[in-house]
C-alpha cells in the first residue's frame, strides 16, 4: 500500500476514482510481473468503501494454471452441439491471495451505487453493471458433484428441471409469450432461497447473540437481484388468474420444503441452487441463441426499468437484457458453489463491492 500511494498521490488523499486505481494497479503489476487485474469487476466511486481496503481487495497476486482452458478441445463432440447445451470449466474456487483468472465469474461484478436514484426506487441496493467484453464471455459451466451433498443437489435439480421442461412445452424454438411466462415463473422461484438463507441466517444471530460472517448480505443481495429479473420482465407480460395461482402454489410449497431443508443441511442447499443457478445460464444462453437466429425479440428494446437497473445503454436491446440477466446468474452459481463448500461459520469471501475473493 505504500508503493501505492506513492505512485498515486490522488489514493493518498482519498480520491478514488476507477481510472487511478487500474492505473496505479497496472505500474505494480509491471514491477512485479505476477499481479492479476481484474477489470471487468471494478467498482467506481462507491462511497461506502473505505479506499485501502478496497485497493488491497481489489490487486491480489494469483497464478494461473496455463493448462487450463475454458474451451473443450477441437474435434470433440461438444463442438457440434448447441450454445446453451456446451459447458465449460467452472469458475474458479481461490484461497485467500489470489484473483480471478480471465474468463473466471467474479460475484456481480461492478456493483454502482450511483445507478440508485431519486428517480429509481424499486430497488436501493447497489445494482449490478457490467461491462460489454464480460457479458460475451459468460458461458455455461458445471461444478462436477464430488461430495454426497452435492450429488444430492444435483440430481434433484436434473429431475425437477426435466418435469417442469415436459409440464411446460420447453422445446428448441419457442415463441415470445413461452419464452417470457418460462421465465417469470423461473424467477419467482429463484427469488425465493437467497431470502430464506438470509432469513435463516438472521434470526440465528439474534438467537445464539453471535455474529454472522457477513453471509446475510450477499444472500439478500441475491434475492433483490433475482426479484428485479422478476420486476423487468413483467413490464413485456402479465399474467392472467391461473399463472398467478399456480405461482402462490409454488410458492408456498417450495419456501416451506427449502426453509426446513436450510436449517437441517445449509451446504446441500447451496450445492441445490448452485446447480439451479447453472440450468439458468444454459436457459438464458438458449435465448440469446434464438435472438441471434432472429426468432426471438428481434430488434426489441430493453424495458426502461432495465436501463435503470443495469446501467444499460439507453437504447438497449432485449439482448443487452439477457446478457446481463445471464451475467447474474452465472454469479448466483458461483457464490453458492462456494457456500457450499464453506462451514456455516467461515467469514463470506465476498465482500460487497468487490469483484473478486480476497
Amino acid at each position: 500500500m505504500l508503493m501505492l500511494r506513492q505512485s498515486t498521490p490522488a489514493l493518498a488523499s482519498g480520491a478514488l476514482s476507477r481510472g487511478a486505481v487500474i492505473g496505479a494497479f497496472k505500474m505494480m503489476e509491471s514491477g512485479a510481473g505476477a499481479a492479476a487485474v481484474h477489470e471487468h469487476g471494478a467498482t467506481a466511486g462507491l462511497p461506502f468503501l473505505g479506499c485501502q481496503p478496497w485497493a488491497r481487495r481489489y490487486a491480489v497476486d494469483t497464478l494461473v494454471n496455463p493448462s487450463r482452458t475454458e474451451h473443450p478441445a477441437a474435434g470433440t463432440q461438444d463442438d457440434v452441439k448447441p450454445a446453451h447445451k456446451r459447458v465449460s470449466v467452472p469458475p474458479i474456487t481461490l484461497k485467500a491471495g489470489g484473483s480471478f483468472a480471465s474468463g473466471a465469474v467474479a460475484p456481480h461484478p461492478g456493483l454502482r451505487a450511483d445507478l440508485v436514484s431519486a428517480r429509481f426506487t424499486e430497488s436501493c441496493m447497489p445494482h449490478p453493471a457490467y461491462s460489454l467484453d464480460y457479458l460475451e464471455t459468460v458461458r455455461p459451466t458445471h461444478m462436477p458433484p464430488e461430495k454426497l451433498y452435492q450429488l444430492a443437489g444435483f440430481r434433484t435439480i436434473q429431475m425437477a428441471r426435466w418435469v417442469f421442461d415436459r409440464v411446460t412445452g420447453y422445446s428448441e424454438q419457442m415463441t415470445d409469450a413461452q419464452w417470457l411466462r418460462r421465465i417469470i415463473f423461473l424467477e419467482t422461484v429463484a427469488g425465493v432461497p437467497g431470502m430464506v438463507a438470509g432469513m435463516v441466517r438472521h434470526l440465528k444471530s439474534l438467537r445464539t447473540m453471535r455474529r454472522d460472517h457477513g453471509w446475510i448480505h450477499t444472500l439478500l443481495e441475491e434475492a433483490e437481484n433475482e426479484r428485479m429479473h422478476l420486476i423487468t420482465f413483467l413490464e413485456l407480460l402479465r399474467p392472467g388468474p391461473l399463472f398467478r395461482a399456480s405461482v402462490i402454489a409454488a410458492q408456498g410449497i417450495f419456501f416451506n420444503a427449502y426453509f426446513l431443508a436450510y436449517l437441517f443441511s445449509p451446504r446441500t442447499c447451496h450445492a441445490f441452487i448452485g446447480f439451479l443457478e447453472e440450468e439458468a445460464v444454459k436457459t438464458y444462453t438458449h435465448a440469446l441463441a434464438e435472438i441471434d437466429a432472429g426468432r426471438l425479440w428481434k430488434d426489441a428494446p430493453a424495458p426502461q426499468i432495465a436501463v435503470h437497473y443495469w446501467g444499460l445503454p439507453k437504447d438497449a436491446t432485449m439482448r443487452d437484457l439477457i446478457l446481463a440477466v445471464r451475467a447474474d446468474e452465472a454469479c448466483h452459481a458461483h457464490v453458492n458453489h462456494t457456500f457450499s463448500k464453506m462451514a456455516p461459520n467461515q467469514t463470506n469471501p465476498f465482500a460487497s463491492g468487490t469483484s473478486q475473493l480476497p
